[in-house]
């Protein structure tokens, strides 16, 4: 009679991405939702209160790029807070939490990149 199999799960992390990575990419998609709030949001301006002196193009725009830098300030802002955490905490957590279950744990070694 052969042995039980158990489960073993094994976690691999993956390589931590640098501040300014994580601020480029919090800028970009805060851009990008600024840029459809804008359009949205100027078009119905344009429609409701007229296209101003600029004409509907440049209040369009403006509406756009205002939107844009304000959205993407903060999204950057905001990615870098949320995303910093402390690796060893969150390791720990996951393998009590799986000990708990009567779970075997095994972790991957780490890759860090060499700067």
């Amino acid at each position: 009679m052969s042995a039980p199999n158990q489960q073993i799960y094994v976690q691999q992390a993956a390589p931590q991405q640098s501040v300014m990575s994580k601020l480029g990419m919090g800028a970009v998609m805060g851009s990008l939702v600024g840029l459809t709030i804008g359009f949205i949001g100027g078009g119905f301006q344009i429609l409701r209160g007229g296209p101003g002196p600029r004409g509907v193009m440049g209040t369009l725009a403006q509406y756009m790029l205002s939107s844009a830098a304000t959205f993407g300030f903060f999204m950057s802002i905001g990615s870098v807070i949320r995303t910093e955490s402390l690796p060893s905490s969150n390791d720990a957590q996951w393998r009590a939490a799986y000990r708990a279950a009567g779970h075997r744990v095994a972790m991957a070694p780490r890759m860090h990149a060499s700067s």
